[in-house]
């Protein structure tokens, strides 16, 4: 059954992201990102700045087929595109379609309230169908 996490509460949203998926590939595993191509985007161009030291390996679906398929981070509105199951992280307000394909998801919701409150149904949805949900609240961490 899929492990489902819901992240809020984010000081920083990008900031958290980008550390976010820095701490999964430590553990090796791919990641699916989704969510609107705007926060997409936004989430690629924190990735290429987000640390002088580091870097983040990322692709879109525009990129050619080399680099998809060497990308550990696949940014885009479909997350099975990429032909991993591993990890799909879901900046969208969607229940993403076909999430129980991965072993983990993760949720990270926004700090307004129309993000707050489409997380609230995606939880419900979650729990109709007998998942159980972790939560983590970012005002009591620093690290993801």
């Amino acid at each position: 059954m899929t492990r489902i996490e819901f992240h809020f509460n984010m000081a920083e949203r990008w900031v958290y992201t980008c550390r976010l998926l820095r701490k999964i590939r430590s553990q090796d595993m791919r990641i699916a990102v989704m969510g609107a191509p705007a926060s997409l985007v936004q989430l690629g161009a924190e990735l290429w700045a987000f640390q002088d030291s580091s870097f983040l390996p990322h692709c879109s679906p525009e990129d050619p087929l080399e680099v998809r398929q060497a990308s550990p981070i696949g940014l885009g509105p479909d997350p099975h595109v990429w032909g991993f199951d591993e990890v799909l992280v879901n900046l969208g307000d969607e229940v993403p379609e076909g999430f129980d394909r991965f072993k983990r998801l993760v949720e990270l919701v926004s700090n307004d309230d129309h993000g707050r409150a489409q997380a609230r149904l995606r939880w419900k949805h979650y729990k109709s169908l007998g998942y159980e949900l972790l939560q983590y609240d970012q005002t009591q961490s620093a690290e993801p």
